[in-house]
């Protein structure tokens, strides 16, 4: 087929568009506010594993422009001004993600409740999934569990040689290097996501510490986790959620550790949204917040294997 046509059907452009009713139509209900804030920023994210698309200067008034990963930082400015529950249906990026399961240009659901504890949260996503999916359940484990049920290893008390030891068991990683993250990831991606390919709807929360990205940490059952969860369809990550991090120092800490990791994995140093942290200082609510992949969403809907049989046009049709 000639990549002038669209990679989809016109029954999953039907699906698609039905679709994004439904999720209005969801957000309606509970009176939360659909916002429309910019694609372009001139700050990037400082995680070392989200590479925003960049503008160069000759595309761009500015000397540094980028095509957002995320309207998280834009929502949580109207969030500290006060504008009460909010979502958002639309467009993010993110550099060199493409395979079957990503694609660098695709359609983001994101939204915050004030208020909102990150079990609420998780209530609120399991019923909007079921209603889209038809679905009448799901589970919620804890990341550690899941490591002892599936690994027999605690990713609270395991060493870097060890991870890397258990890894060998399970894949080829030859001469591979990593982090304690790094390690952890990769069993996850390899060896447990292929698990929860059997358990529907499962939400995986209480993430380690390192890995809470902009969600609190509190203590649990003794140890420190990051309020944060992911659910997974049928093995695929769907959605990520956290109970929001507020404290805009703790903010500023992390990004300088992102930096260093940037540093030594020879990435480009990120500078932390100036305008963020301003929102941070004068105040963002206590809140709970999750993204969610549309694409993705209606790939496991329409029981396809690859974004691009749900996108119009995938990023070799552009």
């Amino acid at each position: 087929m000639s990549d002038w046509r669209p990679g989809t059907t016109r029954a999953a452009l039907q699906a698609r568009g039905e679709i994004f009713a439904q999720l209005r139509r969801f957000f309606a209900k509970r009176q939360i506010l659909e916002v429309d804030t910019p694609i372009l920023s001139r700050f990037g994210v400082t995680d070392p594993a989200i590479e925003p698309l960049r503008l160069t200067p000759s595309q761009a008034e500015t000397a540094s422009m980028f095509l957002q990963s995320s309207p998280e930082f834009a929502m949580k400015r109207l969030l500290a001004s006060g504008s009460g529950p909010i979502y958002q249906l639309g467009k993010a990026f993110r550099d060199g993600e493409i395979g079957r399961r990503h694609n660098p240009e695709f359609t983001l659901l994101e939204w915050y409740r004030p208020g909102f504890s990150l079990d609420q949260l998780i209530q609120e996503v399991g019923e909007l999934i079921c209603e889209c999916l038809d679905r009448d359940a799901w589970e919620l484990v804890s990341y550690r569990a899941l490591f002892q049920e599936v690994l027999a290893i605690d990713p609270w008390t395991i060493s870097v040689p060890e991870l890397k030891e258990v890894a060998a068991k399970q894949l080829d990683v030859g001469e591979l290097e990593l982090d304690y993250d790094g390690w952890l990831d990769l069993l996850m991606s390899h060896v447990l996501e292929p698990v929860l390919a059997h358990r529907g709807l499962q939400f995986v929360c209480d993430y380690p510490p390192s890995q809470a990205a902009l969600a609190r940490c509190a203590d649990r059952n003794g140890r420190r986790v990051a309020e944060r969860f992911e659910l997974y369809v049928d093995g695929i990550e769907l959605a990520n959620g956290y109970r929001e991090l507020l404290d805009a120092a703790e903010l500023i800490d992390r990004a300088a550790g992102d930096n260093a990791r940037r540093h030594t994995s020879a990435q480009e140093a990120r500078a932390l949204d100036s305008r963020l942290i301003e929102a941070m200082q004068e105040g963002l609510p206590d809140c709970s917040g999750v993204a969610l992949g549309v694409d993705r969403l209606l790939m496991a809907k329409l029981g396809l294997d690859r974004l691009s049989a749900v996108m119009p046009f995938d990023w070799t049709r552009v």
